[in-house]
């Protein structure tokens, strides 16, 4: 691990050498490359696949790892949107003449070596590879084993565009032992490693973050709610939280808990009810809304719980104020909305929660590194400090100061 990492470390020097011209026309022939080998894609997932159903994968697991020709399609645009962006390196900050006569300049720079730790969704591996490429940081990769196949075969199709062009294969590369203790080992190595992204499971984010001596930036579970308020348009509140929940039930900005005014419930929940019904969601409630409509019991467990499926958490609150005490309870700081056409509710709803991205009459399905016009993300932050919400290329710099200077000394 030590030698591979030292390797990984020793090609960022090069890796900052390339011009932004350069590392556009590499990110386009990346692009192009996944399109150019589809077929044998296709064929490595399928094993994954196969193996995620002899063992037992929920639904939107299954649906998470899969990948057919539109979605490597779909992988191929995302790194060319990646390629378009404004390079983020090399950037004036800011710039100011000091007192003693030195002329200061802050400049964007990569992290360096940046080690990503994720589940399930291959698509992953292209996305952030080109975010870091592109930001001009190494990538050191840690897939699920549930996607394992798929991965090896995405970084080998990236590690050959970079060695058609006389690039170290270090620059884009999984760990080589991707056991547990492998994990371990990894995130202890701040010689080399500069910032550990973990994005998974509850467990997984607190065990890097209880262990690591490299810096963590966390994507942490996708807690999120939707509040619709006794001013909300009720056909628009339907539709808008019907797409956070079903749209696709297994990502993080999925909604899992529906907040509804006790002021509409008996109007709403009835009519919520059968649209749901409707989408095959598998409903909890606490009484107040067992009282109208006819769900499972939710307890305090399930409202602390990230499905990822298509099942979903009701609970009947006593106006805004209720849901800024429910969400402020069991919000995970990721994505929350309201639905209101009441601008002094709105607004005090979104100078209340404290969340990376909350939103007013849309959503929470927009949290995303390409929705908000990054290309992709390298995990939605849940941090505070460096990078918050969809982390995109801006999120994988830092900065450092140029000073120039005429033969000044210090008095």
């Amino acid at each position: 691990m030590e030698a591979f990492l030292k390797e990984a470390k020793n090609s960022s020097r090069i890796l900052a050498t390339i011009s932004g011209r350069e590392k556009n026309r590499i990110l386009k022939e990346m692009a192009q490359a996944l399109r150019d080998n589809t077929s044998t894609l296709v064929a490595q997932n399928k094993k994954d696949m196969e193996d995620g159903e002899k063992n037992k994968l929920s639904s939107a697991l299954m649906d998470r790892l899969l990948l057919d020709e539109s979605r490597i399609d779909a992988m191929a645009v995302a790194i060319e949107e990646i390629a378009a962006l404004k390079d983020p390196v090399g950037r004036v900050l800011d710039g100011w003449i000091t007192e003693d006569g030195l002329n200061m300049q802050k400049v964007s720079i990569p992290i360096g070596v940046i080690g990503i730790i994720y589940e399930s969704r291959p698509n992953v591996t292209s996305d952030t590879a080109a975010l870091c490429f592109k930001s001009s940081n190494v990538c050191v990769l840690k897939g699920g084993k549930e996607a394992q196949n798929s991965n090896e075969e995405i970084a080998r199709i990236l590690q050959d565009v970079l060695e058609a062009n006389d690039l170290p294969r270090a620059l884009i590369s999984l760990i080589p032992d991707a056991s547990r203790e492998g994990v371990d080992k990894l995130i202890k190595m701040d010689k080399y490693v500069d910032l550990i992204i973990p994005r998974g499971g509850a467990g997984l984010i607190k065990h890097v973050t209880e262990n690591a001596t490299v810096a963590v930036v966390k994507h942490d579970k996708g807690q999120c709610h939707t509040y619709i308020d006794k001013d909300a348009k009720l056909d628009n509140a339907i539709a808008i939280a019907l797409n956070a929940k079903v749209q696709r039930p297994g990502v993080c900005n999925a909604m899992e808990t529906l907040l509804v005014d006790a002021a509409i419930a008996k109007e709403a929940l009835p009519q919520l009810k059968t649209a749901f019904d409707e989408a095959h969601t598998e409903l909890k409630g606490d009484s107040r809304t067992q009282d109208i409509i006819e769900v499972a019991h939710a307890t305090d467990e399930d409202y602390d719980t990230e499905y990822l499926a298509n099942i979903l958490n009701i609970k009947v609150v006593d106006g805004v104020e209720g849901a800024i005490e429910h969400i402020v309870r069991f919000g995970s700081g990721h994505s929350e909305a309201i639905i209101t056409e009441n601008i002094t509710t709105a607004e005090l709803f979104l100078n209340a929660i404290d969340a990376a991205a909350v939103y007013v009459n849309a959503s929470t399905r927009f949290t995303d590194g390409g929705a908000f016009g990054f290309g992709a993300e390298v995990g939605i932050s849940t941090n505070k400090l460096h990078a918050r919400g969809p982390m995109g290329i801006e999120g994988l710099t830092t900065y450092k100061f140029k000073i120039y200077g005429s033969g000044q000394v210090r008095k």
